[in-house]
């Protein structure tokens, strides 16, 4: 390869933004591979905080440090190696603020969109460059993919965003209205470690010997001033008003060709925007692939790295290779036991979709096909073990696939409540069958949650296996009076066997397994929900959500799970 390291790119205010560039040794123009982002591009995969996945990802998975000296992996971007070869150029750049670009970090704004389709453009007018700019990386790196698209840069030709949220007040911020103390605790174990300003307090890149946080000491007070406080933002701003707006994307104004990879398990997150940004982006050009395991994994292996190139190919290289006859959407079906099973459907959901109601039976815990005869009611404890239900044995397989909803009937003993679902699957000897989510090992089937004070919903937005809410105001309640809750439980697949129960766990908490918990490289024990959890008491004051909560059903009070069940093709 051809490294320019540190190549700068200035912005419209002055800033310098600072980008690798990874090129085919040899004259020609050719397509570009670009991703912007805020971990330091000369952080490498290997080190801390990353070296233990590093490390776990290669002894499960060897095709992925194969055919590389890796001395050039990255979190969550592609490896040059294993691309410039294939004629691409690659192009990592720092966002603003982060590692050697000036300015000052603040993640996902309108302005960092503007930096990157300014980035983007610069690529075109490069000697190097065909003209033809596409875009890979997960999380961080697929997130902004979505924002930037929506920004239209002429020279950007496709996207392949893999597990990247773009609603951040839904899918990062605030699930069901709830604040999440993930986003904060991201910040400062993730972000703020390669801020730029560090210097030398900042990790060295051992290709290059360069300071990974830039050349400039500045101090503890300096470098809080230029950068947003995630954490305190998110608790001030309730509802998704203009901040969020600001960092989420306009999916109706996305128009090129898009190949987006969503993660079965990835309940928190990412799922529900993936997913959405394949059914709602405007492009006539997309494709839907869905997978299980690691949040990470998959990009970097053969099954991942071929399926981009492939997209890559047709798109930047002028119809190269065979994707015209790649399927609409590849699911990775989910079986127990972290098995999965490949199909090719046209569409999602999935248009065979049979939509099964289980009808809540709250005073002895049933899931039933019928609804209660006579009206049902039971209490729980809001931060207790809270409320769980079962369907009972399945008498035959069956797959669970597509989006799930619950309707629910509750009454308070405060002015709200906060309401978390878990969906779940025991085994016949009464074991439950935990996953490996995309952040959490032992993860349930999937997870909802909604503030009941939020519980308007958007009519023209919502479906009845996608309930949208606004978030745009408090709907305080009459303690003891009865409400209607429609809350999403984020999409998901499971194959149930014949024999298995499904089941269905109401909290007023964050979901727990009961087993013990795996410690995340953020420092959180991870016991059943990830680092996604909802336990900042300023959000959620005793007062309010230390309460009692009613679950009715029956006549006039119907409360039931919405489930996809997915007949085989005929």
């Amino acid at each position: 390869m051809r490294i320019d390291w540190d190549v700068p790119i200035e912005m419209d205010d002055g800033v310098l933004l600072r980008a690798d560039v990874f090129r085919p040794v040899g004259e020609g123009r050719f397509p570009t591979i670009a991703s912007m982002g805020v971990y330091g591009k000369g952080l490498p995969f290997q080190d801390p905080p990353y070296d233990k996945l590093w490390e776990q990802m290669c002894a499960k998975y060897p095709d992925v440090p194969k055919g590389s000296t890796n001395a050039y992996q990255n979190w969550e971007v592609v490896d040059p190696e294993k691309w410039v070869p294939e004629g691409y150029t690659v192009i990592r750049i720092d966002s603003r603020g982060a590692g050697r670009s000036e300015g000052r970090m603040d993640c996902f704004t309108d302005r960092e969109a503007k930096d990157y389709y300014d980035c983007i453009e610069w690529v075109a007018e490069q000697d190097w460059s065909n003209g033809n700019v596409g875009l890979a990386g997960i999380s961080y790196y697929a997130s902004n993919q979505w924002q930037v698209a929506a920004l239209a840069p002429p020279a950007l030709k496709a996207i392949c965003p893999w597990e990247g949220f773009n609603d951040i007040y839904r899918e990062a911020h605030r699930h069901g209205g709830i604040l999440c103390t993930f986003p904060g605790k991201w910040f400062h174990k993730q972000a703020t470690i390669v801020q730029y300003g560090l210097g030398s307090r900042g990790p060295v890149n051992p290709l290059t010997g360069q300071q990974v946080c830039g050349d400039e000491d500045l101090g503890d007070d300096q470098l809080s001033a230029r950068r947003g406080d995630i954490a305190a933002e998110v608790l001030e701003h309730e509802f998704d008003d203009r901040y969020h707006r600001d960092r989420s994307a306009d999916l109706a104004k996305i128009t090129i060709p898009i190949l987006s990879a969503a993660n079965w398990g990835g309940q928190g997150l990412h799922t529900r925007g993936t997913l959405r940004g394949f059914t709602h982006s405007a492009s006539d050009k997309k494709w839907l692939e869905v997978h299980g395991r690691e949040h990470w994994t998959l990009f970097y292996t053969d099954y991942g790295r071929q399926l981009q190139k492939r997209f890559f190919d047709y798109f930047l290289k002028d119809g190269e290779g065979d994707w015209e006859h790649q399927p609409p959407v590849l699911l990775q079906v989910r079986h127990p036991g972290e098995h999965f099973v490949e199909r090719a459907e046209h569409e999602w959901p999935l248009a065979r979709t049979e939509w099964r109601s289980l009808h809540l039976h709250p005073a002895d815990g049933r899931l039933s096909p019928e609804a209660p005869r006579e009206e049902q009611t039971r209490s729980y404890a809001a931060l207790g073990e809270g409320l769980t239900l079962s369907t009972g044995p399945f008498e035959e397989e069956t797959e669970l696939t597509g989006p799930v909803a619950c309707r629910l009937w509750i009454a308070s003993d405060t002015e709200d409540a906060d309401i978390f679902l878990a969906l779940r699957l025991f085994d016949p000897d009464g074991e439950e069958v935990l996953f490996h989510g995309a952040n959490e090992p032992k993860a349930p089937i999937s997870l909802g949650w909604l503030r009941a004070s939020h519980r308007k919903l958007d009519a023209e937005q919502s479906e009845p296996w996608a309930p949208y809410h606004p978030h745009r105001e408090r709907e305080m309640l009459e303690p003891g009076q009865v409400y209607p809750l429609d809350i999403e439980i984020w999409p998901t697949s499971i194959v149930i066997p014949a024999g298995y129960e499904l089941k269905l766990t109401i909290l007023g908490r964050d979901f727990e397994h009961g087993l013990p918990g795996a410690m995340s490289h953020l420092g959180v024990e991870m016991r059943g929900t990830g680092f996604f959890l909802h336990d900042n008491p300023s959000d959620r004051p005793a007062e309010l959500f230390d309460n009692t909560v009613t679950v009715f059903s029956g006549p006039g009070h119907d409360s039931f799970l919405l489930v996809p069940v997915i007949p085989e093709k005929g």
